[in-house]
């Protein structure tokens, strides 16, 4: 399987919800770069993270836009989109949709594991959407 097809998978794992199915492709060395508030850059954080993010957004989806391959890392701009249900990073829950762009990039082993992630994801726009932060320019 190309790491692109893998890559693929791991995006439809968490459009299921299945974080274990998600961190199931993801090396014991695993390193996370684009780091998360409270969750360790490496393997069980992104568990927690994927599980805290899919308990806050139950309806969770990070659909793959377009999908690059290039030696052994793969880019994808992604959409995600969910509801937010649940309290998200200590802002309760608003019942509001979010709809965002993100960029990831995973570096795979031979052994067809992601051992690195890169990562960019519009959090201000997520923020703005859910209500915790105004949207438009600061008052003058």
């Amino acid at each position: 399987m190309a790491n692109s097809d893998t890559a693929r998978r791991m995006f439809e794992l968490v459009c299921a919800g299945d974080v274990d199915g998600f961190c199931d492709h993801l090396a014991d060395d695993f390193v996370e770069h684009e780091t998360s508030p409270g969750a360790e850059p490496n393997k069980a954080g992104a568990r927690q993270f994927f599980t805290m993010l899919m308990t806050s957004f139950p309806d969770l989806r990070f659909d793959a836009e377009d999908i690059l391959e290039s030696g052994d890392k793969v880019v994808a701009r992604i959409r995600i989109t969910g509801t937010n249900k649940n309290d998200f990073m200590g802002v309760p829950a608003s019942g509001k949709p979010i709809d965002v762009q993100a960029v990831d990039i995973v570096r795979f082993g031979d052994d067809g594991l992601v051992h690195e992630h890169w990562g960019v994801t519009d959090v201000m726009s997520l923020m703005q959407q859910i209500g915790a932060i105004p949207q438009g320019p600061p008052p003058a």
